[in-house]
């Protein structure tokens, strides 16, 4: 098998992984608010069964990762009855906010365990360096002689990668993105009606005009500074 083929697997297995991550804590956010819609629809799991969306989580991001293209898809969104809630606009926000916070915690996560595997495992510290080079693309790098632990060592790293870009794609406010969710309780009725209507063209949009100036201006420092942390600590 070769390295781009494992590369590919490990990033779409991650990536199922955080959907499911994502739209469970929007599920488990609801009903611990007083809304049982998704769990009496069985999302309040973690089984991505239950998540995904066949397109939309393993075609699409397959098609993009195999092309060299962006990562990029969609989980089945969390169904939210936001009348059940006995704060309406508190209890929507924080449900929202609840599936890239699940990303920010799940990607915080992988790089305590990379810290520990750096410091507690023979020869870490150079599978850690090497998954980096290798998840960030960099051309010649050699994978022979590696601890037993580094596809581990690779694994969580693109648990970061994945998670911060999940966390930073779901806040931008266009609609059906999380961001959107959130904006909408703070717009006037009737510039509500228009943000509405824009749905998903606004995410078409914006991934092709200003897509790569958001990631850059909000990914690049937030990834920047978990290598920071895992190469410092």
């Amino acid at each position: 098998m070769s390295q781009q083929v494992v590369l590919i697997l490990f990033q779409v297995v991650v990536l199922v992984l955080a959907f499911s991550v994502h739209e469970c804590a929007h599920a488990w956010t609801a009903w611990r608010l007083g809304d049982p819609t998704a769990k009496m629809l069985g999302r309040v799991t973690l089984n991505p069964a239950k998540h995904l969306d066949p397109f939309g989580s393993v075609l699409f991001p397959l098609i993009g990762l195999v092309y060299g293209g962006m990562l990029f898809g969609w989980a089945k969104p969390t169904p939210v009855t936001a009348r059940n809630f006995k704060h309406y606009r508190r209890d929507d926000i924080l449900v929202t906010l609840a599936g890239p916070a699940s990303n920010l915690l799940s990607a915080s996560i992988a790089l305590i365990l990379l810290v520990i595997l750096k410091h507690a495992i023979e020869g870490g510290r150079l599978a850690i360096i090497t998954a980096v080079a290798l998840a960030d693309h960099y051309p010649g790098v050699s994978t022979e002689n590696l601890p037993a632990l580094f596809p581990i060592a690779l694994f969580l790293y693109f648990v970061i990668l994945i998670n911060l870009v999940l966390f930073v794609f779901n806040l931008i406010p266009v609609p059906p993105l999380d961001g959107s969710r959130i904006l909408r309780h703070f717009l006037p009725y009737k510039a509500l009606q228009v943000y509405d209507r824009i749905g998903m063209f606004g995410m078409f949009i914006i991934m092709l005009l200003g897509g790569g100036f958001i990631f850059r201006i909000f990914l690049s420092p937030l990834q920047s500074t978990f290598d920071t942390l895992l190469f410092t600590l």
